[in-house]
Protein backbone atom coordinates (compact mmCIF):
# COMPACT_ATOMS: atom_id res chain seq x y z
CA UNK A 1 0.00 0.00 0.00
CA UNK A 2 1.59 3.54 -0.97
CA UNK A 3 2.07 6.22 1.34
CA UNK A 4 -0.32 8.30 -0.39
CA UNK A 5 -3.22 5.77 0.15
CA UNK A 6 -2.50 5.01 4.07
CA UNK A 7 -2.51 8.67 4.20
CA UNK A 8 -5.90 8.93 2.95
CA UNK A 9 -7.30 6.31 5.20
CA UNK A 10 -5.72 8.03 8.12
CA UNK A 11 -7.58 11.15 7.14
CA UNK A 12 -10.49 9.03 7.09
CA UNK A 13 -10.34 7.60 10.13
CA UNK A 14 -9.93 10.59 11.68
CA UNK A 15 -12.90 12.28 10.19
CA UNK A 16 -14.73 9.97 10.84
CA UNK A 17 -13.77 9.96 14.77
CA UNK A 18 -14.27 13.46 14.97
CA UNK A 19 -17.71 13.24 13.76
CA UNK A 20 -18.45 10.62 16.18
CA UNK A 21 -17.03 12.80 19.23
CA UNK A 22 -19.08 16.02 17.35
CA UNK A 23 -22.47 13.14 17.50
CA UNK A 24 -21.48 12.34 21.05
CA UNK A 25 -20.94 15.60 22.80
CA UNK A 26 -24.02 17.45 20.93
CA UNK A 27 -26.36 13.87 22.63
CA UNK A 28 -24.54 14.63 25.67
CA UNK A 29 -25.88 18.33 25.74
CA UNK A 30 -28.85 17.26 24.55
CA UNK A 31 -29.35 15.15 27.71
CA UNK A 32 -28.29 17.80 29.79
CA UNK A 33 -30.61 19.84 28.61
CA UNK A 34 -33.46 17.22 29.50
CA UNK A 35 -32.43 16.57 32.97
CA UNK A 36 -30.59 19.91 34.28
CA UNK A 37 -32.26 23.26 35.45
CA UNK A 38 -29.32 26.09 36.90
CA UNK A 39 -30.96 27.82 39.59
CA UNK A 40 -29.50 30.54 41.66
CA UNK A 41 -27.72 28.48 44.57
CA UNK A 42 -26.68 25.84 41.87
CA UNK A 43 -27.83 23.09 39.06
CA UNK A 44 -31.17 20.56 39.95
CA UNK A 45 -30.48 17.69 38.25
CA UNK A 46 -33.71 15.92 37.60
CA UNK A 47 -33.63 11.72 37.99
CA UNK A 48 -37.61 11.31 37.08
CA UNK A 49 -38.06 7.86 35.17
CA UNK A 50 -41.02 5.94 33.31
CA UNK A 51 -40.66 2.67 33.31
CA UNK A 52 -42.88 -0.55 33.85
CA UNK A 53 -41.32 -1.38 37.44
CA UNK A 54 -42.94 2.36 38.44
CA UNK A 55 -45.75 1.98 36.75
CA UNK A 56 -46.49 -1.38 38.51
CA UNK A 57 -45.27 -0.04 41.58
CA UNK A 58 -48.16 3.28 41.47
CA UNK A 59 -51.01 0.61 40.24
CA UNK A 60 -50.66 -1.30 43.46
CA UNK A 61 -50.28 1.03 45.79
CA UNK A 62 -53.69 2.49 44.18
CA UNK A 63 -55.24 -0.57 43.74
CA UNK A 64 -57.97 -0.60 46.64
CA UNK A 65 -58.62 3.20 45.34
CA UNK A 66 -61.69 4.51 44.32
CA UNK A 67 -60.67 8.34 44.04
CA UNK A 68 -58.20 10.59 42.66
CA UNK A 69 -57.34 11.70 46.39
CA UNK A 70 -57.07 8.57 47.81
CA UNK A 71 -54.81 7.58 44.87
CA UNK A 72 -52.54 10.37 45.26
CA UNK A 73 -52.52 9.97 49.26
CA UNK A 74 -51.48 6.55 48.78
CA UNK A 75 -48.24 7.53 46.67
CA UNK A 76 -47.64 10.08 49.17
CA UNK A 77 -48.02 7.69 52.10
CA UNK A 78 -45.80 5.43 50.61
CA UNK A 79 -42.69 8.05 49.53
CA UNK A 80 -43.10 9.72 53.31
CA UNK A 81 -43.04 6.20 54.48
CA UNK A 82 -39.12 5.70 52.81
CA UNK A 83 -36.42 6.93 55.47
CA UNK A 84 -35.14 10.39 55.00
CA UNK A 85 -31.71 10.32 54.00
CA UNK A 86 -29.39 12.87 52.62
CA UNK A 87 -27.70 12.15 49.36
CA UNK A 88 -25.04 14.09 48.71
CA UNK A 89 -23.81 13.11 45.00
CA UNK A 90 -26.65 13.11 43.13
CA UNK A 91 -30.06 12.41 42.88
CA UNK A 92 -31.33 8.84 42.27
CA UNK A 93 -33.37 7.16 40.10
CA UNK A 94 -37.03 6.13 41.41
CA UNK A 95 -36.14 2.66 41.18
CA UNK A 96 -32.93 3.18 43.11
CA UNK A 97 -34.68 5.01 45.88
CA UNK A 98 -37.26 1.91 46.10
CA UNK A 99 -34.07 -0.38 46.39
CA UNK A 100 -31.95 1.71 49.11
CA UNK A 101 -35.45 2.32 50.79
CA UNK A 102 -34.41 5.27 51.86
CA UNK A 103 -33.95 8.98 50.29
CA UNK A 104 -33.98 12.64 50.46
CA UNK A 105 -36.21 15.62 49.23
CA UNK A 106 -34.74 15.06 45.14
CA UNK A 107 -35.12 11.22 45.39
CA UNK A 108 -38.02 11.13 46.69
CA UNK A 109 -39.84 14.02 44.88
CA UNK A 110 -37.99 12.10 41.41
CA UNK A 111 -40.28 9.15 43.09
CA UNK A 112 -43.55 10.36 43.67
CA UNK A 113 -43.84 12.37 40.51
CA UNK A 114 -42.77 9.45 38.31
CA UNK A 115 -45.12 7.24 40.07
CA UNK A 116 -48.11 10.58 39.55
CA UNK A 117 -46.61 10.40 35.69
CA UNK A 118 -47.39 6.28 35.80
CA UNK A 119 -51.10 7.46 36.51
CA UNK A 120 -51.46 9.99 34.12
CA UNK A 121 -51.32 12.85 36.73
CA UNK A 122 -49.78 16.12 36.30
CA UNK A 123 -47.50 17.00 38.81
CA UNK A 124 -44.58 19.87 38.69
CA UNK A 125 -41.75 19.82 40.85
CA UNK A 126 -41.22 22.97 43.31
CA UNK A 127 -37.90 24.24 43.52
CA UNK A 128 -37.07 26.44 46.63
CA UNK A 129 -33.64 26.92 48.22
CA UNK A 130 -32.22 23.65 49.26
CA UNK A 131 -35.49 21.61 48.86
CA UNK A 132 -37.88 20.65 46.42
CA UNK A 133 -41.67 19.58 46.57
CA UNK A 134 -44.40 18.22 44.49
CA UNK A 135 -47.74 19.87 43.43
CA UNK A 136 -50.45 18.46 41.83
CA UNK A 137 -54.12 19.39 40.93
CA UNK A 138 -57.00 17.82 42.45
CA UNK A 139 -60.43 18.04 42.14
CA UNK A 140 -62.28 16.92 45.04
CA UNK A 141 -64.86 18.66 47.50
CA UNK A 142 -63.28 17.70 50.82
CA UNK A 143 -60.16 19.50 49.86
CA UNK A 144 -61.83 22.74 49.57
CA UNK A 145 -61.08 24.18 53.09
CA UNK A 146 -57.28 23.33 52.55
CA UNK A 147 -55.12 26.59 50.66
CA UNK A 148 -52.68 25.49 47.45
CA UNK A 149 -50.61 26.82 45.58
CA UNK A 150 -52.55 29.04 42.62
CA UNK A 151 -51.10 29.50 39.40
CA UNK A 152 -52.92 31.69 37.85
CA UNK A 153 -56.46 30.93 38.72
CA UNK A 154 -55.14 26.91 38.53
CA UNK A 155 -55.23 25.09 42.70
CA UNK A 156 -52.46 22.69 43.21
CA UNK A 157 -51.68 20.98 46.24
CA UNK A 158 -48.25 20.81 47.72
CA UNK A 159 -47.51 16.71 48.19
CA UNK A 160 -44.22 16.81 50.96
CA UNK A 161 -42.28 13.55 50.36
CA UNK A 162 -40.08 14.72 53.46
CA UNK A 163 -42.28 15.25 56.07
CA UNK A 164 -43.23 11.37 57.75
CA UNK A 165 -46.98 11.17 57.44
CA UNK A 166 -47.61 14.41 55.82
CA UNK A 167 -50.92 14.56 53.92
CA UNK A 168 -52.31 16.28 50.89
CA UNK A 169 -52.23 20.28 50.58
CA UNK A 170 -48.99 20.20 53.53
CA UNK A 171 -48.57 23.85 54.08
CA UNK A 172 -46.13 26.09 52.10
CA UNK A 173 -43.20 26.78 54.60
CA UNK A 174 -41.49 28.90 52.04
CA UNK A 175 -42.49 32.69 50.86
CA UNK A 176 -43.52 32.86 47.08
CA UNK A 177 -40.33 34.82 46.36
CA UNK A 178 -38.39 32.05 47.34
CA UNK A 179 -39.86 29.55 45.12
CA UNK A 180 -36.69 29.42 41.99
CA UNK A 181 -38.77 27.64 39.51
CA UNK A 182 -41.30 25.22 38.88
CA UNK A 183 -40.90 22.61 36.18
CA UNK A 184 -42.05 19.86 34.53
CA UNK A 185 -40.79 16.57 35.01
CA UNK A 186 -40.10 14.62 32.23
CA UNK A 187 -39.62 17.64 29.40
CA UNK A 188 -37.87 19.55 32.20
CA UNK A 189 -39.01 23.15 31.04
CA UNK A 190 -39.83 25.56 33.75
CA UNK A 191 -43.57 25.71 33.86
CA UNK A 192 -44.31 29.73 33.11
CA UNK A 193 -47.42 31.70 34.84
CA UNK A 194 -48.21 35.21 35.04
CA UNK A 195 -49.54 35.33 39.01
CA UNK A 196 -49.15 32.80 41.68
CA UNK A 197 -50.51 32.91 44.86
CA UNK A 198 -51.32 30.69 48.36
CA UNK A 199 -54.24 30.87 50.20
Amino acid sequence: MSDKTLKSISLVIMALFFLGFVYLTAKAIQISNKTQIGLDDGVYTNAVRGSKEIESKALELTSACKTELCQVQSLLDYVTGIPYKVNHFRANSPQKTIQNHFGDCDDKSNLLISMLHALKKEAYFVLVPNHIFVITPINDKRLSHLKGLFLDDKKYFILEGTAEGSKVGYPLHYRLKDISAIVEPFSNEEYHYEHIRFE
